[in-house]
């Protein structure tokens, strides 16, 4: 057996994702048949719990928009006229102590990206930088959201309306114990601002995005608390 979490979008402007965890039997292998057997599994059991039709988010999905919403296949405008995987585009945005940065992985392929050695041999990540604009560690997620949820809001309209058609999403790959960042979480986020008609202000600015999603506001670089209650 095994757990891994189900996010579901919200209502709630203050949040805007749920997590459940659902503990599922989980085939061990790494061929597409396991791992479509591990998502049935996860989605039958997320439904004894009242969670219904959920969306795999990865390339293991049986859904062509599931397949299409992983970070190796949603595309990010780059340079101008150009686009890169958000996959290449998240691995070679990473800045390392003495703001080491390999931008050469921007040109990779999506896995050569996500398995550059170099990205686990150079200490610690002090923050991302993409096109001349740097994010911070905290909000740990937020530099990957943001990519994430403009470009498919931004350049996928046609997707953003399929995927309003769900409410609860899940990534087979994800394993919160060894990740942060998570695509289905993410999307359950996108979910959320569209209904709630709050996608328009928090992509307005980096700045106006850290607060909408994550109560946080940033002021000269750093962040503060807002008051919700």
């Amino acid at each position: 057996m095994a757990n891994r979490p189900i996010f579901l979008s919200t209502n709630n402007p203050k949040k805007l994702f749920e997590e459940k965890n659902i503990e599922f039997k989980f085939f061990n292998g790494f061929s597409v048949s396991q791992k479509s057997k591990s998502i049935i599994s996860l989605h039958q059991s997320a439904k004894q719990q009242g969670i219904t039709k959920v969306l795999e988010v990865s390339t293991k999905s049986d859904s062509k928009i599931g397949w299409s919403l992983s970070a190796f296949n949603l595309m990010v405008e780059f340079d101008g006229d150009k686009q890169i995987s958000l996959e290449c585009a998240f691995q070679g945005s990473k800045v390392f102590e003495g703001n080491v940065q390999y931008k050469d992985i921007y040109h990779k392929t999506s896995i050569e990206a996500k398995k550059d050695v170099r990205l686990k041999q150079s200490g610690n990540i002090i923050g991302f930088e993409f096109e001349g604009v740097f994010w911070g560690n905290e909000p740990k997620t937020a530099f990957y959201d943001w990519m994430y949820i403009n470009a498919l809001y931004k350049n996928n309209r046609d997707i953003v309306e399929e995927l309003l058609e769900y409410k609860a999403f899940s990534d087979i790959e994800f394993n919160p114990k060894k990740s942060i960042n998570c695509q289905a979480r993410t999307c359950a986020i996108l979910v959320s601002l569209v209904r709630l008609d709050l996608i328009d202000e928090a992509l307005s600015s980096k700045d106006r995005f850290v607060e909408v999603v994550y109560g946080k506001a940033l002021v000269q670089g750093n962040l503060f608390s807002l008051d919700f209650s």
